[in-house]
């Protein structure tokens, strides 16, 4: 296949290095140091803890209009770059292209569909815990995994086409009949843990092991849950288990990427996450006073932050 990442950092790196480790032609869109150093090498190196470090060949690109239509985009960009990446992968995108997100928050198909159409457009989710180590590098950790599908419930063709292709290639992914519904369970699950776990400034051992702010983490993904289900959304019955599971199986010493992003001054994707669950509460007429609370402790430093990146 022809593939393009759109936003080569941690999972778009990763989950793209297997396919062009796999033999597909596979452009790494960066820019930058990162973009300079790909370039360079005619690679992106990832470091993997469950793949080990391999070399993904490649060629890296800035201007997606010199890429042409591609089979496949996944599309990994952090969610405040969505406006602009989604206008730049608008040239790669022809009649049979698919674009894959699998980003954090819950409404990216919806955003990338209004501007290239729904037809192009599948959902997904990835677990793990990915960076941008040095220009040239990313890293792997954590689960891995990924899940992906339609944004209406159903197993299409396409989606069973890309299956195999994608196992071929080493991912460790499920096709999902109720990606919706999954999108929902990750969606919960990370707007309310990651939150919480910026707010504290911890590691998922100590947030998750202390009763209080355990409870805190499962009345947040319980909020959205029924922000979810008020919608229309297909919640699906396991979803808080699999929530509270997935909290626990977490690695014990890490951190959700958005308390990284907050220590480490770079833009976050509060907005994205925790307050697009206050902006839908209020669309929907849902109260939400948790993810409020989060939302208005971590507002500040994301100001902070946002105010830091436009100072000269």
């Amino acid at each position: 296949m022809k593939v393009a990442v759109m936003g080569t950092g941690g999972v778009g790196g990763y989950f793209g290095g297997l396919l062009a480790r796999g033999g597909h032609d596979v452009s790494f869109v960066a820019r930058g140091a990162h973009l300079d150093a790909i370039r360079r090498n005619g690679y992106l190196t990832v470091e993997s803890v469950l793949d080990g470090d391999f070399e993904a060949p490649g060629s890296a690109l800035e201007d997606t209009q010199s890429a042409g239509v591609q089979d496949l985009v996944l599309f990994t960009v952090k969610m405040y770059h969505n406006a602009q990446a989604i206008e730049a992968a608008r040239p790669m995108v022809g009649p049979d292209t698919v674009v894959l997100t699998l980003q954090n928050g819950i409404d990216n198909g919806n955003q990338i569909a209004k501007t290239i159409g729904a037809a192009p457009v599948m959902i997904g989710t990835a677990f793990m815990e990915g960076r941008i180590k040095e220009p040239g590098v990313v890293t792997q950790g954590g689960p891995g995994i990924a899940g992906f599908g339609e944004m209406e419930p159903v197993l299409s063709e396409r989606g069973q086409r890309l299956l195999p292709v994608f196992l071929d290639a080493g991912w460790r992914v499920e096709l999902h009949e109720n990606m919706p519904g999954m999108l929902w369970k990750k969606f919960a699950y990370i707007a309310g843990s990651a939150a919480v776990c910026a707010a504290t400034n911890s590691v998922y051992e100590e947030m998750r092991s202390i009763p209080e702010t355990r409870a805190l983490i499962q009345a947040a993904i319980e909020e959205v849950l029924a922000l979810g289900r008020a919608m229309g959304a297909p919640i699906m019955d396991d979803s808080l288990d699999w929530a509270m599971n997935s909290l626990d199986g977490f690695p014990g010493q890490g951190r959700a990427s958005l308390a990284k992003d907050f220590t480490e001054n770079r833009p976050v994707e509060l907005e994205g996450m925790t307050g697009t669950v206050v902006r839908l509460g209020k669309e929907a007429g849902i109260a939400t006073p948790v993810n409020d609370a989060l939302y208005a402790i971590l507002k500040p430093a994301a100001a902070r932050i946002e105010a830091g990146a436009k100072s000269p």
